[in-house]
């Protein structure tokens, strides 16, 4: 199994060798920090606005029914805004019981099948987030709350963050072609 902490480099991602691969990784290295800043910010505003529902309940009784849906959207982008991130670290949990038995030809092999099965998957979830983006904007669906925020709100950022992610995983398999080192 591997995690992103036992990554050799845990500062930066690793660079892709091919100039081409080097210049998209970047932009997506800049891209991916800035998201990475914003889901901070969103974490804290998220923590701010629970512990305030918490405390007006509890201590005021007055009920707050905004802040569910405030906070559950902020963490759908959280959580999709970071996954290219954590993508670019190879920090998403893989499980590699068999890497150590097969030759490391074969392993390499195994590892691009993998981007590629997992870039298709991620490509098919953009289309489909971006499906339900344009639905929700073009019939003005809102959620079911008296706030009722609009819900092209969540899928925007569901939408975004899959597509970025997708564009990691595909920039790693073409460097991972394009890698001199035979597919390292």
């Amino acid at each position: 199994m591997s995690h992103g902490f036992e990554l050799e480099s845990a500062n930066t991602p690793p660079v892709p060798e091919n100039l081409t691969m080097a210049g998209a990784f970047h932009v997506l290295h800049v891209i991916n920090k800035g998201l990475l800043g914003l889901s901070m910010v969103a974490m804290v505003l998220t923590s701010i606005v629970l512990t305030y529902s918490v405390v007006t309940r509890y201590f005021f009784s007055a009920p707050t029914d905004w802040q569910d849906e405030a906070s559950v959207f902020m963490l759908v982008g959280v959580t999709f805004f970071c996954s290219a991130y954590v993508q670019s670290y190879r920090g998403h949990i893989g499980i590699e019981a068999l890497a150590p038995l097969l030759p490391p030809a074969v392993n390499a092999v195994r590892l691009l099948l993998v981007d590629v099965f997992s870039f298709a998957f991620c490509a098919f979830f953009s289309w489909k987030s971006w499906t339900l983006f344009h639905e929700a904007w073009r019939d003005g669906q809102t959620t079911s709350s008296t706030l009722a925020p609009p819900l092209w709100i969540p899928y925007s950022m569901m939408a975004l963050g899959m597509t970025l992610l997708t564009v990691q995983i595909l920039v790693q398999v073409l460097s991972r072609i394009t890698s001199k080192k035979g597919g390292k």
